[in-house]
């Protein structure tokens, strides 16, 4: 049987933009609130406390403004348990339990949250959508710069009251977490590997505020593969086909350092 699917590359589908401020910014100017959930350990919770974490999540969700998506994502991964037996204040009876289980196979939990600003027109979007239908490229509730600092302090307030419940926590991601460091793997390199081990982290994928690359290619600012100076960056940098015109960026970053400033 003939393959008659057309091939694609990874650089012409990846649909983020930059990671800034420790939010994720798409090309399409929505921008993610990332957070690591600490959940409650299993057999451990009762059907009151059950009632009061999802009045919790009730709550929390209703601050969040409109067209706000939230996204609860679960990681299941077999690992080999690793004890440690060298903390401190450990009884010889500890000490044999935690061995006893030494490199035993089990299915590990990780969960993350996600919170996504988008707008009306982006929640109606089809896929023979493009952009060169509007008259603008930004859509008009992600250039007020008030929405979006609505959007963060309701953000704010979201993790603030489950953190109250005092059953699930949750941890905001940084820059780092997500995009990783030199010697680290960020979630986003994470999803994409499937993996969660220590390793040296992809070499081909970059997203901070001063390189957004995939593959070889440069920073995104126009259109056309051409060299030219960037009007947020203030430098010469290398451009690529398949970017996002110069308003989407220009509108996005400045937004986010109007809000943080």
């Amino acid at each position: 049987m003939r393959n008659t699917g057309k091939a694609t590359t990874l650089e012409s589908k990846f649909p983020l933009l930059a990671v800034e401020h420790n939010c994720i910014i798409s090309k399409d100017a929505d921008i993610t609130a990332c957070f690591r959930v600490h959940l409650p350990e299993l057999f451990t919770v009762a059907s009151p406390e059950y009632d009061a974490i999802h009045s919790a999540w009730h709550k929390a969700i209703k601050t969040l403004p409109d067209y706000t998506i939230v996204h609860k994502q679960d990681w299941y991964i077999k690992e080999s348990y690793a004890p440690d037996i060298a903390q401190d204040g450990l009884s010889f009876l500890a000490k044999s339990y935690q061995q006893h289980f030494n490199e035993r196979p089990f299915l590990n939990h990780y969960c993350y949250l996600f919170l996504t600003k988008t707008t009306k027109e982006r929640m109606r979007m089809q896929s023979n959508f493009s952009s060169l239908c509007k008259g603008v490229l930004i859509p008009k509730e992600i250039r007020d710069k008030e929405a979006v600092r609505r959007f963060m302090e309701a953000v704010a307030q979201f993790e603030r009251i489950i953190n109250d419940s005092g059953f699930v926590r949750l941890e905001r991601l940084s820059e780092d977490d997500i995009i990783g460091t030199t010697n680290t793997q960020g979630l986003l390199e994470q999803y994409l590997t499937l993996s969660r081990e220590a390793g040296t982290p992809m070499q081909d994928i970059a997203l901070g505020s001063e390189d957004v690359r995939i593959g070889n290619k440069g920073c995104a600012c126009t259109p056309s593969p051409i060299r030219m100076i960037c009007p947020v960056q203030y430098r010469q940098i290398p451009v690529m086909k398949s970017c996002p015109p110069i308003e989407a960026i220009a509108f996005c970053r400045l937004l986010l350092l109007w809000v943080y400033s």
